[in-house]
């Protein structure tokens, strides 16, 4: 080794660069490793989409609906009038009102009854309750 010191100084700032460029690079490294990583993660979703695809265009398609699923609605007559008396109103209606529309008595006995009823139709889904009290067919 030289005995000037300015060379040793210059060597030294030589040495300290290249340990520094030598981290640098360890730094670009590892990055590269990783955006490869992802890379590749990326082309494997890319390819399993295009599969997909693929598999998709060559499905057969569906037959159509033959129509919504319709809830079983009971055979019992007064549903079928209650049905019947909703679609004719084309509005959601009270039990005081289908009583009227039925020409049935506006008594307590009568307005429970076909509230009953109503509710029994709202469960099984044939009739829906928009607010308390007040009853509507589903495609009103």
């Amino acid at each position: 080794m030289s005995e000037n010191p300015q060379v040793t100084v210059i060597l030294e700032h030589i040495e300290t660069r290249e340990h520094e460029l030598a981290d640098q690079a360890g730094q670009f490294r590892a990055r590269i490793e990783e955006l490869t990583r992802q890379l590749g993660e990326l082309d494997a979703e890319s390819e399993n989409l295009r599969i997909t695809r693929k598999t998709l265009l060559t499905l057969p398609l569906p037959s159509p609906a033959t129509g919504p699923d319709r809830p079983d609605i009971p055979d019992h007559p007064a549903n079928q009038q209650i049905l019947t008396a909703l679609a004719d109103a084309g509005r959601p209606m009270r039990a005081r009102d289908l009583c009227q529309a039925l020409d049935l008595p506006i008594l307590p006995k009568n307005t429970e009854g076909i509230r009953s009823k109503l509710k029994r139709l709202v469960s099984r889904g044939i009739l829906i309750e928009p607010e308390p009290g007040l009853f509507a067919r589903p495609d009103a």
